[in-house]
């Protein structure tokens, strides 16, 4: 699985591919790798996942991966909408859980739990409380149509935020993309509020892997690579981590090519 194009932007490693299969195996073996040196130095790796399904590629190869003790290794939650129902197939957790989170044997998963009884105060504190005392190891995520990192969109993105996990009014942009991944069959359906951890949060992991196919997703990764780094365009804050890399279809990394 050699990639088409190879690029540094700034300190991002960037790697394009000539289909999103492609992409989602070459991600998941680098991630496995680097899954397997920190396991030789610790004896738990905290990992975060994103839910889209940009991401179904990488997740379903990761989990054919052999070699990896799962029982050492605690995973967690990126994001999740407000207000839908515990059985509503479109909850991040239970996309999740069909990818990965039921399908290898993990020490724990922490879930943001939005169908919660306590308040968003109380969630949002007890999550937060997780990941400081879990500091993350590895983040595997997405971008945006408009390019947000999470749910960070750009009204709410924040580079300094002093949240660890938040709650967010969606944009018009991204609740469209919803309807354009298949998500929900219209606008209507999609919620206008989400729990997002928070840009700082997901740069604070050792090492994070960026998944991004389609070419509904070019504008913003041509953007995020070739645009300044700011808010704006949430995703361009990747370029300032020393180990991120960013993994594109041809479609998505057209813009590049």
């Amino acid at each position: 699985m050699e990639p088409i194009h190879v690029c540094q932007k700034d300190q991002l490693s960037v790697k394009v591919f000539s289909s999103r299969q492609q992409m989602g195996a070459a991600a998941a073996e680098e991630v496995i790798q680097q899954l397997k040196a920190l396991l030789q130095q610790k004896t738990t790796v905290n990992m975060m996942f994103a839910a889209a399904p940009s991401q179904a590629e990488f997740l379903d190869a990761l989990v054919n991966q052999e070699g990896i003790d799962w029982s050492r290794v605690q995973a967690f939650h990126l994001d999740e909408y407000v207000g839908l129902r515990p059985d509503q197939p479109q909850r991040f957790g239970e996309f999740l859980n069909q990818h990965i989170f039921k399908q290898v044997p993990f020490k724990a998963v922490h879930y943001i739990d939005s169908d919660a009884e306590e308040a968003q105060e109380s969630i949002l504190s007890q999550y937060s409380q997780l990941l400081r005392d879990n500091p993350l190891d590895i983040a595997c995520i997405g971008i945006g149509e408009n390019g947000h990192i999470a749910f960070n969109d750009p009204h709410v993105a924040n580079f300094a935020d002093p949240e660890i996990i938040k709650v967010v009014d969606l944009d018009l942009t991204c609740r469209n993309q919803q309807v354009n991944d298949g998500c929900f069959a219209s606008l209507d359906e999609v919620p206008q509020q989400a729990f997002t951890v928070s840009i700082p949060t997901i740069l604070s992991a050792d090492y994070i892997y960026c998944m991004v196919p389609a070419a509904t997703k070019a504008a913003a990764v041509t953007t995020s690579l070739t645009g300044e780094i700011a808010p704006a365009c949430p995703a361009s804050v990747l370029r300032t981590h020393q180990r991120c890399q960013l993994y594109l279809d041809a479609e998505a990394g057209s813009g590049i090519l």
